[in-house]
């Protein structure tokens, strides 16, 4: 087991984040295309779903393009080392952004008309590949049925004039984590884009998890939580599938008590002792980022031995039962979520989703690199 030992920098907890995990999970999701030509997005909006994009990009250099929420993480994500394509999932925001096209490899997702007449009207100083985004049933941007058509015949007069360097098709599935959860879906995409040339791009991680010979007949798919460890499946984790969690959370035991039979514990009493028991008080809350709705029951492990959260996170600690946790020192490295205790469970126990506890650390808690 890796030395999770808090670094000098990092005095109550740490996010430790290993590039390497990133580099085996991307192989993995490479292998499920069956050695097809398909190639790789890799999802990195957020911060690289919460790790820190400058920690992750080692890891992500077999990667064949790289994607993005916005054209500032665009412009960081190519500061932070990265050469290749990188897609930007908002494309433009407005007509001003067109100053911030100085990139190469840059392609951009389409959702609207107003921004296909930016691209038609503004000065580029360098063109951009784009992407369509179908509507789809997510329905949160794109251009429907209706519409899909003559938006692409507007994006290949763009790329005619040499305002683009190519058009592509993107669709997003909203319930890809079902069996069969993009066939009605998949469908309506094929039929609106059939005959229409250009690149396809529709699979995250979900769906290429679910439907690895549909992802591998596209020409691109775009995994993003499944890169750093994570199973998108309900009561599948990432483990399960083969996959290494790329950020573990330790804090540090902070405090060692005895709470006596029928006492209560924390804001509102929200756990009594049915017994006498020892506690851990550890330096971790929500104003870290950890979820304050998550209760009596959440697994944590101290110094590698499972135990559970008792009682409600305060802003800045919470209380962990060592009743029967055996000899423990104050100190103690507290796995919070990682590599010996899957994200997925912790979000389970807490009703979120593990992305929602990826992304939601707050700035108190300092980073560090798995060495």
């Amino acid at each position: 087991m890796p030395d999770f030992h808090l670094p000098k920098h990092a005095d109550r907890l740490c996010a430790f984040v290993d590039a390497a995990a990133v580099a085996h999970n991307l192989s993995q999701l490479r292998r499920r295309l069956n050695h097809r030509a398909t190639r790789i997005w890799a999802t990195a909006k957020a911060d690289a779903y919460g790790h820190g994009l400058n920690n992750v990009m080692p890891g992500l250099q077999a990667a064949d393009g790289v994607t993005v929420q916005t054209l500032s993480e665009a412009h960081a994500c190519h500061q932070a080392g990265w050469k290749g394509p990188i897609l930007v999932h908002t494309g433009l925001l407005r007509a001003s952004d067109i100053q911030a096209l100085t990139l190469p490899n840059l392609h951009l997702i389409i959702s609207h008309e107003d921004q296909l007449r930016w691209l038609a009207d503004g000065a580029l100083p360098m063109p951009p590949a784009i992407w369509l985004r179908y509507a789809g049933d997510t329905r949160m941007g794109g251009f429907d049925d209706q519409a899909y058509a003559q938006a692409h015949r507007q994006a290949r007069a763009l790329q005619d004039s040499g305002r683009t360097t190519g058009t592509g098709h993107l669709n997003h599935y909203a319930q890809a984590e079902a069996p069969q959860g993009i066939t009605e879906a998949l469908r309506r995409f094929q039929h609106v884009v059939a005959g229409l040339p250009g690149p396809i791009s529709t699979c995250n991680s979900a769906a290429l998890l679910q439907q690895p010979d549909h992802a591998a007949q596209t020409d691109w798919i775009r995994p993003g939580i499944a890169l750093y460890g994570v199973s998108p499946l309900a009561d599948i984790t990432g483990q399960d599938l083969g996959l290494r969690a790329a950020m573990t959370l330790i804090a540090r035991l902070g405090a060692i008590h005895r709470l006596p039979a029928g006492a209560s514990l924390g804001y509102s009493g929200a756990f009594v002792a049915e017994r006498d028991m020892r506690i851990g008080l550890v330096s971790c809350g929500y104003a870290d980022g950890y979820p304050r709705h998550a209760g009596t029951g959440t697994p944590v492990l101290a110094a590698g031995r499972l135990t559970r959260l008792l009682g409600r996170p305060s802003m800045d600690a919470l209380a962990i039962d060592l009743t029967d946790a055996g000899d423990i020192a104050l100190d103690a490295p507290i796995t919070l979520w990682g590599a010996e205790l899957p994200v997925e469970r912790v979000a389970a126990s807490a009703t979120t989703i593990a992305a929602e506890l990826l992304t939601g650390l707050t700035a108190r808690v300092p980073f560090a690199p798995l060495c």
